[in-house]
């Protein structure tokens, strides 16, 4: 893996955040009175997704790392668990939500190669160049 010094240069960033961007224009078209509701609900745990990559980043730990990026994961599974209500609510159709289902499963790969890097890591630093 090629050494970042940044948070907003990881690939896993990247995709994370664009999957974020993509719900915050999706939820510009659910209906005013889901406002406060769902649509505040689905960007706080998107947020919530990429903030976390950005704040393990800047931990300089790899355990805490890991645990943030498990935390991304967690707001990443909610992010499609809302998704899916959105769909139950008739709010997205079925090919929206596969659309979405596919790019998280996408964000979850990377979420998971990128822990599975930082365990590596942890228990080699030589590999740190530490």
């Amino acid at each position: 893996m090629a050494v970042y010094r940044h948070f907003y240069e990881l690939p896993v960033y990247r995709t994370c955040r664009a999957f974020r961007k993509e719900v915050s224009e999706l939820v510009k078209s659910f209906p005013r009175e889901e406002r406060f509701l769902l649509s505040a609900q689905l960007l706080d745990a998107a947020r919530s997704m990429t903030a976390n990559i950005a704040e393990g980043f800047g931990r300089y730990h790899h355990q805490e790392n890991i645990q943030f990026c498990r935390q991304s994961r967690g707001s990443l599974t909610e992010v499609m668990e809302h998704l899916i209500t959105a769909y139950d609510e008739k709010y997205i159709n079925k090919e929206t939500l596969t659309l979405f289902n596919r790019n998280y499963k996408l964000c979850l790969k990377e979420l998971n190669i990128y822990i599975k890097y930082l365990k590596t890591a942890k228990a080699n630093p030589i590999i740190n160049n530490e």
